[in-house]
């Protein structure tokens, strides 16, 4: 016995890569639903590499109740509009947008960091997923905090273009060509050219000066993780299609070295420790493409500051950040709660 499993956004980048890791992963799926706007509604889509095609349907019209979860890859708007009515129907929404992270009612996951949260879903019946720079971030941080206690992150995130959807990869990709041949390469989707550069700019700016991508990772940092951890961070879009590194420079209460932070890294769930002090002995976002793992590399003492630490983060966001926490939180729901699979 399996699932009956909503992908909602399931023509975009991040739902697509759902379908994906739902197949790869063996989902106990017993009925699945592709949902999207009114413009794709009777297009047909690939589950992962099953072979099998989908229908989408309009997800104005679907209705929801008798269905176990739904996968939401919608933007906020769309979460506003649609998860309310899905999780009153009775239908767990899994939700990927920023609108719901902050909810108090609302549990914000990553199953390598917090499973028990989840147990607060009834209250709302929606889970939020968190940021895919923040995602990536706990999974590492997670297993240090717990043997050393971290006071303070600085963390300068390396953001792909992918995490600003289609748009932005493909502005990466004429802007580039563009550039070869002697075209205009002006900004349509970032606020100055992409490609050849680095822009320190990835959502609104905030009255103190950070960017709201910035806030994100503050504040979910403290939910998922701890409250008393401070945070300050600076995101950057770098041109790469796809993967998110990270720079992490970390401070403990207790002592720690780079070696035992090593050892603990090695063994802890979700990371792939990749850390030999020679060339290319490291992870870059290039190699992290299609994997699960959330990799680190160059970890290192800080000797400017007490008991303190530096790393390099590299993961693929459209799975770790986005897709496949996603996914890992409907099997988490699955054990905890729903135990439909056999």
């Amino acid at each position: 016995m399996g699932y009956r499993v909503v992908v909602a956004g399931a023509t975009g980048n991040v739902g697509r890569e759902v379908l994906a890791i739902l197949a790869e992963r063996e989902f106990p799926i017993d009925d699945i639903a592709v949902l999207a706007s009114s413009r794709s509604q009777g297009d047909e889509i690939d589950f992962g590499e099953t072979g099998r095609k989908l229908r989408v349907q309009n997800i104005e019209s679907f209705d929801p109740k008798g269905w176990d979860m739904a996968i939401f890859a919608i933007g906020s708007d769309g979460s506003k509009a649609h998860a309310p009515r899905f999780a009153a129907a009775g239908c767990t929404v899994i939700d990927n947008a920023s609108l719901y992270r902050m909810d108090p009612d609302v549990p914000l996951i990553v199953p390598e960091v917090n499973p028990e949260a989840i147990d607060g879903y009834v209250k709302r019946n929606i889970i939020a997923n968190p940021n895919c720079s923040t995602a990536q971030m706990v999974v590492a941080l997670k297993p240090l905090h717990d043997a050393a206690k971290i006071k303070r992150v600085v963390v300068a995130t390396y953001q792909s273009v992918s995490g600003a959807g289609k748009a932005g990869m493909d502005e990466l990709f004429e802007q580039s060509r563009n550039i070869f041949v002697g075209d205009s390469a002006e900004p349509k989707k970032f606020t100055k050219q992409i490609a050849f550069n680095v822009i320190p700019h990835i959502d609104s700016f905030l009255d103190d000066g950070s960017t709201k991508e910035e806030w994100k990772m503050v504040v979910e940092t403290k939910k998922i993780l701890d409250p008393k951890i401070k945070v300050t961070a600076t995101c950057v879009r770098v041109p790469v299609f796809v993967g998110h590194s990270e720079a992490i420079n970390i401070e403990f209460e207790d002592e720690i070295s780079a070696a035992e932070a090593q050892a603990i890294l090695r063994e802890a769930p979700g990371i792939m420790l990749v850390d030999k002090r020679e060339d290319g002995g490291y992870v870059t976002p290039v190699e992290c493409v299609g994997e699960y793992a959330t990799y680190v590399s160059r970890v290192r003492e800080d000797p400017t500051v007490e008991n303190g630490l530096a790393l390099w983060c590299v993961s693929d966001n459209l799975r770790k950040g986005a897709a496949l926490n996603a996914v890992q939180i409907a099997e988490l729901l699955g054990r905890r709660h729903l135990k439909k699979a056999a």
